[in-house]
């Protein structure tokens, strides 16, 4: 069992950091052709659709700063986890006005809580951070949840869970080839071996393929909802329920509640993979 010392690593609440890069247009006409978009479509001036904030002041870490599994070693702004398999489980977003594109932003990124639990497959630790993207005439509030736990001793038990029938006002279907995640791992420059490199994802993390990234699932999910919908996103909150393969087609369904959008995603055997719960304004 891994040692952790919940005392010390709380000491990181508070730490901050700041960036600074501007919403250029070229990175938004490659997502929009990832995800198979008319690239010329979205202009210089236009606003920046939800979640598309990612695509900006990215963790540049040195290639020699990298840990085993591609990400930056802990231990400088994050808490230095001495659990090894990284996982972005959810986040909440808020976003008040619009950011724009060509305008330059800055982001203020702050270590909020650090806690020990105990999940379904053992200890973990719970990191999240708020980051601050503020523009000219917008700001993007957002909280983001990530789980460090202790690296499988074989193949995770990812029996299907068939999700209950629910009624549905939109509905479409996906399917993440090698192709799409090695593009938006580039994009966000996110070096995490799980997306690109099959053998690392089956013998070291015990994943059956290569994984969907959760952050690209999220952004699917949320451009869905705003395609499907004349009002904008105010606030949009996801949670992360169990991962997602390369070459396997998932399902996003949408409908109308009391308050805005309720929103999930399933994989192709009919579990439930992702949930989200939008405001439009």
């Amino acid at each position: 069992m891994t040692k952790l010392n919940i005392d010390t690593l709380r000491t990181w609440e508070g730490r901050s950091q700041k960036s600074s890069d501007k919403v250029s247009l070229t990175p938004v006409h490659a997502l929009s052709a990832t995800l198979d978009r008319d690239p010329g479509v979205i202009k210089e001036g236009d606003r920046l659709p939800p979640l598309w904030h990612w695509l900006y002041c990215r963790e540049l870490a040195l290639q020699n700063n990298l840990d085993t599994d591609g990400h930056q070693r802990r231990g400088d702004f994050l808490p230095p986890s001495p659990f090894p398999r990284r996982m972005w489980a959810g986040g909440r977003i808020l976003f008040e006005g619009d950011i724009l594109i060509g305008e330059p932003i800055e982001r203020t990124s702050t270590i909020k809580h650090v806690a020990h639990k105990e999940g379904r497959r053992g200890p973990l630790l719970l990191v999240t951070i708020e980051h601050t993207i503020t523009g000219a005439t917008g700001k993007i509030v957002e909280e983001q949840d990530l789980v460090f736990l202790e690296q499988p001793k074989g193949p995770l038990d990812l029996r299907a869970s068939p999700a209950p029938e629910e009624p549905c006002d939109w509905s479409e279907q996906a399917t993440p080839s090698v192709a799409m995640l090695f593009r938006f791992s580039a994009l966000t420059f996110n070096a995490h071996r799980i997306h690109y490199d099959r053998d690392y994802a089956r013998d070291v993390e015990f994943y059956p393929d290569l994984v969907v990234h959760g952050p690209l699932t999220a952004l699917l999910l949320a451009d869905f909802a705003d395609r499907n919908t004349d009002q904008r996103l105010s606030k949009f909150n996801f949670r992360a329920h169990r991962p997602m393969f390369v070459d396997r087609t998932m399902n996003l369904d949408g409908r109308k509640v009391d308050d805005g959008l309720k929103l999930r995603v399933l994989d192709d055997s009919g579990s439930i993979t992702m949930t989200a719960n939008a405001t439009i304004t």
